[in-house]
């Protein structure tokens, strides 16, 4: 059934808006009028899946705000009500405008007869392939609230696994952008002030003043051309990675990097693992859930892999075996698809190789984070050390000079 909005008057002459859900538009005036309403201007809610959703419009729904949304929808669900009726409880609840209009919507088409699932993908931007696919496998099985639950396990779960990675690097990023906008106001700024003092004399200056005042002059003549150069080569780059195949070879360089590049593996690893045994677990047959999960790598090369392990499962290599072929995934998932496929035990096992694998991951930032600290700190406290160097010892040899 389809949702308008509307503008009315109430009968003291405020004013009044929301959202009604009628067959046609005269039919949705007439409810407004049978509720004292006077309709001032009616039109019909547009899809959330259409071209308003463009990529610079901003989600309904943030990651948290989707985890907490779904645990809300599993116990309404599990305690026996009604799709539709959960529905409308969440809707009267929301405190966020489009929160109501898109659940209004999915709220129409389940009403109209169409399963969740289905109704889901009519705003594939807020909810992805594996929602949707973990969703109509619960209405399948006809455990939905339970397969919601588990659902919102692993939203919350992949949520904390990324925010405890931006929390490492969190404190370096913040420590290197500092100090590179100190060191450019001392090039830049104080050098060159306290440096026509100097220039002024006719004896020779230190090695190090004269090599940081030629750097002072490179950066105040050439700063802005080197720094519209790099914006130039990021944005160069950001265009190239669309190409799929300059980016399956960028992601696949990417993750030959001693450190950034393990990160990236075991995260990718641990999200892969996790997408794939919650949609096996939820009864999604094995293909589908490959291919599911294969989407939801961030890195192409990988994605690549996981594609192809695909085709090797279709045509009836086990999952492990095809796994073990993939070098860019860790031996720890094959493993561990091996032993669940021989003991039937295929999501219990994926889901603990997608445990130790995240907290691998986790623990290998905070090693890198606990190590980059320090020596940021050193660094940077090396170069205002070279800066500071080459201010003073003019001074002191002006001092012998007078002496």
């Amino acid at each position: 059934m389809p949702a308008y909005k509307y503008e009315a008057l109430k009968s003291d002459g405020r004013a009044a808006t929301g959202l009604i859900e009628a067959e046609s538009p005269r039919a949705a005036r007439a409810m407004l009028r049978a509720q004292a309403l006077v309709p001032l201007s009616l039109q019909a809610a547009q899809m959330h899946g259409e071209a308003k959703a463009s990529r610079f419009t901003r989600r309904v729904f943030s990651a948290t705000a989707l985890s907490v949304w779904t645990r809300q929808l599993a116990g309404l669900v599990g305690s026996g009500l009604p799709i539709e009726r959960a529905l409308t409880a969440l809707a009267d609840e929301s405190e966020d405008p489009r929160q109501r209009e898109l659940l209004s919507q999915l709220k129409a088409e389940v009403n109209a007869g169409a399963p969740f699932a289905r109704a889901l993908g009519t705003a594939p931007r807020e909810f992805d392939e594996v929602f949707r696919g973990v969703v109509a496998a619960g209405e399948q099985s006809g455990a939905l609230g339970q397969v919601l639950e588990r659902l919102a396990d692993d939203l919350e779960e992949r949520q904390d696994l990324k925010a405890k990675l931006v929390g490492a690097m969190a404190y370096p990023a913040i420590v290197s952008l500092i100090a590179v906008l100190i060191v450019i106001f001392l090039v830049t700024y104080v050098v060159p002030q306290i440096a026509t003092v100097f220039t002024s004399s006719k004896r020779a200056l230190p090695g190090l003043t004269v090599a940081m005042l030629a750097i002072s002059a490179f950066a105040r003549q050439w700063g802005l051309v080197v720094l519209a150069a790099f914006v130039a080569a990021f944005v160069a780059l950001s265009w190239a990675r669309r190409g799929q195949a300059f980016r399956e070879k960028f992601d696949a360089a990417f993750l030959t990097l001693p450190l950034f590049g393990r990160l990236a593996r075991g995260y990718n690893a641990a999200r892969f693992a996790g997408t794939l045994a919650m949609l096996a677990g939820s009864g999604v047959p094995i293909l589908k859930a490959l291919q599911a999960a294969a989407e939801t790598l961030s890195n192409a090369a990988m994605r690549a892999d996981a594609l192809d392990a695909l085709v090797q499962v279709r045509e009836g290599a086990p999952l492990g075996s095809a796994l073990a072929g993939k070098k860019r995934f860790p031996g720890l998932l094959a493993m561990f698809a091996r032993l669940g496929e021989q003991t039937g035990q295929l999501p219990e096992m994926l889901d603990r190789a997608a445990r130790q694998l995240g907290n691998e991951v986790q623990r290998r930032a905070m090693t890198v984070a606990t190590l980059l600290e320090p020596l940021l700190i050193v660094a940077m406290g090396a170069i205002v050390l070279l800066i500071v160097l080459a201010v003073l010892l003019p001074i002191i040899q002006l001092n012998t000079w007078v002496k």
